[in-house]
């Protein structure tokens, strides 16, 4: 099923509040809350993106970082 744009832009800005606040509370080494944070926002982002390219045929000016 389709995510409605708004819905999934909403989600996306959420995941980057979520993300910021997390990693301005960062802790030395591997911190899981970071981790999980950044995963969320992959996904956010992947879904808006999605959702623009299905309802309107558009991308977003910026892709996703690969890994190395």
């Amino acid at each position: 099923m389709q995510e409605d744009p708004t819905v999934a832009l909403q989600k996306f800005v959420s995941a980057l509040e979520r993300h910021l606040a997390v990693a301005a509370t960062k802790r030395d080494g591997s911190d899981e809350a970071l981790n999980r944070a950044y995963e969320q926002l992959e996904d956010a982002f992947l879904g808006y993106e999605e959702s623009l390219q299905q309802t309107y045929g558009e991308f977003l000016p910026f892709e996703q970082a690969e890994d190395q």
